[in-house]
């Protein structure tokens, strides 16, 4: 199937980037500015010099603000690749730099990275660094922060990394994040608090692109286009063959979970992995019984929620998102598309299955811990851990270093959460996303985000170059954790405080790869 535009490249043909960043608004008219108490903003049409530009000089100053510091250089190049995931199992799929994932970055906190992306791809494409407090134009959204990068061409990347954690990077161009387009981002503490022997990142994912004929954008199609094509008896899309018949349809019929409300996803998937690989022919990670290991767990997946354990083990979560959290112990942890959780464990002797448990549609992927002799488990095997302790990001309180300090705010940007699977029009507030309407904010402001989910999904939203606190926690914190990624039910609320601290025009939206594109994205725009 050839590749079509996607709808984000639409709506940013027709606008003027101006310099190498700023955008020139398709706004005319600039309305009034609303109460920064007001209960409801609406969103903003202004002209483009009522807000920051990405490069422009409150930019710039917030960047010189975070200093400068060793210079790590990295090349990168996407590329149109095919990858083994396990038995012998090879599919053609797009990737950085002909592994899956890619190869971990990695700095320490206070260097300046400087990455230049070779795009070998067959389209245009950008790089998000997903959860970085960074400067505006390097944040990767095209027809927003810059220019999409030109199959063919470069472009170079250059921030300051100044905060530690586990971070992430992927494309920012229609579906491309759900073919092999992503790698883990690892910002090192030169003061590293935690005591440990080994390190294990783990990246989780949903696979489709390659197998059968399929790939993302053929399945966004078939999502968008197949309205009104029957329901079943729960009142799911029925499933049907894409319009061209040459790939198996991945409409996702009756996938249901407790833990997300409802309809657990969209998209009917052949292949769950970590690192890369089939739980039929797992990676594996060596350790000695005794060793204290790190584990960095990243969902990269494009629709899909996982409850992940590690078999024999309790964990404990130390953070999330890249932010330290009061230690806390579990069986299980759920963690949404764009989440992480940093979580350490004490090795047993033996073989042991670490399981990623696709919420909700009945599979799993599977990888393996081996610190001594035994049997390889066989890829469908479910460690009791599953069904034991879960802790939500909801329960889990920051580290004091961390904690957001309690304040009234100064605006609260109340959004309603909107659409359907059968009519595929998922959106905030009913308007599909417009790069030119923002929310406006002020520097130096407390923001609250108040998002009221009317829709029967549940949805992970996603706030570029900062981090919010979560509602209040039983845990005995006057706020909660700090995140950047946080789920919010069908028919329920979430609300989340976060400062107004890092200048420019911010993407705000669904984690689900193929929501997003169908219009949930909105802006977050600092006024000048």
């Amino acid at each position: 199937m050839s590749e079509m535009p996607n709808r984000r490249a639409v709506l940013g043909a027709g606008i003027a980037l101006a310099g190498t960043a700023g955008l020139t608004s398709r706004a005319t008219a600039a309305p009034a500015t609303p109460s920064p108490t007001s209960a409801a903003p609406t969103p903003a049409r202004r002209a483009a010099d009522q807000y920051v530009t990405p490069d422009g000089p409150e930019v710039v100053d917030a960047e010189a603000r975070r200093g400068t510091g060793p210079v790590r250089k990295v090349a990168l190049t996407a590329t149109a690749s095919r990858c083994e995931l396990g038995d012998g199992l090879t599919v053609p799929t797009w990737t950085y730099g002909d592994r899956l994932p890619g190869e971990a970055i990695r700095v320490t906190a206070g260097d300046t990275l400087d990455l230049a992306l070779t795009n070998h791809l067959p389209q245009a494409t950008t790089m998000h660094w997903h959860g970085l407090a960074l400067r505006n134009d390097m944040d990767g959204v095209p027809a927003l922060t810059q220019q999409p990068v030109a199959a063919g061409a470069d472009f170079s990347y250059r921030f300051a990394a100044t905060r530690p954690g586990t971070y992430w990077i992927h494309p920012h161009s229609g579906v491309q994040l759900d073919r092999g387009l992503y790698a883990p981002l690892i910002v090192d503490d030169p003061k590293e608090p935690l005591a440990y022997d080994k390190e294990w990142i783990v990246v989780l994912d949903d696979w489709l692109d390659g197998v059968e004929g399929s790939t993302p954008d053929a399945v966004l199609d078939e999502l968008t286009e197949g309205r009104g094509s029957g329901h079943d008896a729960a009142g799911h899309k029925a499933a049907r063959r894409t319009g061209d018949g040459d790939a198996p349809s991945r409409l996702l019929v009756g996938a249901s979970s407790d833990l997300l409300g409802g309809h657990a996803g969209d998209v009917s998937y052949p292949y769950y992995l970590v690192n890369g690989r089939r739980g039929t022919d797992p990676s594996v990670f060596e350790a000695g019984p005794g060793d204290r290991i790190r584990l960095r767990i990243i969902n990269a997946g494009g629709d899909t929620a996982f409850r992940l354990a590690l078999g024999g083990h309790r964990m404990t979560v130390t953070h999330t998102d890249g932010f330290p959290v009061r230690h806390t112990g579990t069986d299980t942890l759920l963690v949404a598309m764009g989440e992480r959780y940093d979580v350490l464990v004490t090795a047993g002797d033996g073989v042991f299955p670490l399981t990623a448990l696709a919420e909700g549609k009945a599979a799993s992927a599977m990888a393996v811990l081996k610190t001594g002799p035994g049997t390889m488990p066989p890829a469908t095997v479910r460690p009791a851990e599953l069904d034991g302790e879960l802790v939500t990001a909801g329960r889990l309180a920051p580290d004091e270093s961390v904690a957001l300090a309690e304040r009234e705010p100064d605006r609260t940007v109340r959004m309603t959460l909107t659409g359907s699977m059968d009519a595929y029009d998922w959106a905030f507030d009913g308007k599909p996303y417009d790069p030119a309407v923002r929310h406006p904010v002020r520097a130096g402001e407390r923001v609250r985000l108040v998002f009221t989910n009317r829709t029967s999904m549940w949805h992970p939203i996603h706030l570029h170059g900062h981090t919010f606190a979560l509602a209040r926690t039983s845990g005995g914190a006057a706020l909660g954790a700090r995140k950047d990624t946080a789920a919010v039910l069908p028919g329920r609320s979430l609300t989340v405080d976060f400062d107004a601290d890092n200048p420019g025009l911010w993407m705000l939206h669904c984690h689900n790869v193929y929501h997003a594109e169908a219009g949930m994205m909105t802006v977050l725009g600092y006024l000048r």
